[in-house]
């Protein structure tokens, strides 16, 4: 039982809840491939079984996401989950379509005390709730595309944008409206796309059952953006390495027809990476 699930997760619910929805209805270990706060819904891709074991291939996908921003206002968790403080104004269309470039490309961003990164052996947002400042050191993150989809309310805009993983749509919020001499917080969010994943393909959790999960499963094979190799000489996968004449890289491996898992060809050589059969 190995695969992925591409969920719709609505609002409200967590992704760990959404992981052991998963694991109860399979009977085996699983994992979500990039966390969606319980304020955030749409795709949440989940691994299942020996899936799990493929997410380090998945660290450079994009995700896009449909986000409202409010100026005017902000909280210190840089949405609607905490204490609105007010102050500051609503900035005009044409100045956000203005300073919206300078997030482009590869840009530094503090993420929120909010978070879960870890902090001495704690989340940050632990501390966080304690009343604790913990500073956080800025990391590099990718903005491919940052658009201005137009205003949804006196003080709200909605915006759709593409990034890397790691990125956090809060504190993109936050720095947005400082750079327009203001204040933000971003009162929803959705994620239509993480890598191979759309929202058109989710399903939502609710919708599955012990007698239909497994329709919604999707291959391995399916998922993983490799070329494919054949390969039927066993001192491969007895954790010898073979001799290879094609391209370096990482190859979808199939044994006697059937996917076996990952093999990595580097300088003449093919070995096995990684067992998921």
């Amino acid at each position: 039982m190995t695969g992925f699930v591409n969920i719709d997760k609505r609002e409200g619910v967590s992704s760990t809840y959404a992981v052991n929805r998963l694991k109860r209805l399979f009977g085996v270990p699983c994992g979500h491939m990039g966390t969606l706060d319980p304020l955030a819904s749409g795709v949440l891709p989940i691994g299942v079984g020996n899936a799990t074991r493929l997410f380090e291939y998945f660290l450079q996908k994009e995700k896009t996401y449909l986000a409202r921003f409010r100026f005017g206002v902000t909280s210190k968790s840089f949405d609607r989950e905490s204490e609105l403080i007010f102050g500051g104004r609503v900035p005009k269309e044409s100045e956000i379509e203005q300073i919206l470039p300078r997030f482009l490309g590869e840009i530094e961003q503090v993420p929120p005390a909010y978070s879960a990164i870890s902090v001495g052996g704690k989340r940050s947002y632990e501390y966080a709730r304690q009343g604790k400042e913990v500073p956080l050191n800025a990391k590099r993150v990718r903005i491919s595309a940052f658009r201005l989809l137009g205003q949804t309310g006196a003080d709200e805009f909605s915006f759709e944008i593409v990034c890397g993983g790691g990125t956090y749509i809060r504190s993109l919020a936050r720095d947005v409206a400082e750079a327009l001499g203001t204040k933000g917080l971003m009162a929803s969010l959705r994620r239509t796309k993480s890598g191979i994943f759309t929202e058109e393909t989710a399903v939502p959790l609710d919708a599955l059952t012990p007698e239909n999960a497994q329709d919604f499963l999707i291959p391995t094979e399916d998922v993983l953006p490799f070329p494919v190799l054949a390969c039927d000489d066993e001192r491969l996968y007895h954790g010898l390495p073979v001799p290879y004449e094609g391209a370096d890289g990482l190859y979808k491996l199939y044994r006697g027809g059937l996917f076996y898992g990952l093999a990595r060809a580097e300088k003449g050589l093919l070995k096995t990476e990684k067992k998921l059969c």
